[in-house]
């Protein structure tokens, strides 16, 4: 899958969770349920946006993260919808499966990159912890 059409995929599945929250009662339960969603599913397809622009390898693995937590975050709400009463398990069936082979693609692009992250050129595996950070406790 491109760069492009996992953009597509994530804005089109943001767009389908924005229009289930529209369909949910006014009650305080679907306000809020819906307020959720709205805010997670977007940020996920906003994430990946940015992580598609990211600076380095750490800077792009580190936003893939947020994109994880906010597609896991958001096929979370669209089963709680269900669960809630918000909405009919048949009608989100097709958007469940939907975000989470969304996000089983953006784990394991996480994993590789993060894995390509860890290799090292240098030999000596003793020069690299020269470069790690380690806190000063008193």
């Amino acid at each position: 899958m491109t760069e492009d059409e996992m953009k597509k995929r994530l804005k089109a599945f943001a767009l389908r969770c924005v229009k289930l929250a529209a369909s949910f009662p006014r009650t305080r339960l679907g306000n809020v349920v819906g307020y959720q969603l709205t805010k997670c599913a977007p940020s996920a397809a906003a994430n990946y946006n940015a992580a598609c622009r990211a600076r380095s390898s750490a800077d792009f693995v580190a936003k893939l993260g947020i994109v994880e937590e906010e597609a896991d975050e958001s096929v979370f709400w669209v089963d709680f919808s269900a669960d809630a009463g918000l909405t009919k398990r048949n009608l989100i069936e097709g958007l469940l499966k939907e975000g989470n082979e969304i996000l089983a693609i953006v784990i394991a692009s996480r994993r590789t990159a993060s894995s390509r992250q860890g290799q090292s050129k240098i030999k000596n595996q003793k020069s690299k912890m020269l470069f790690c950070f380690v806190p000063f406790h008193s």
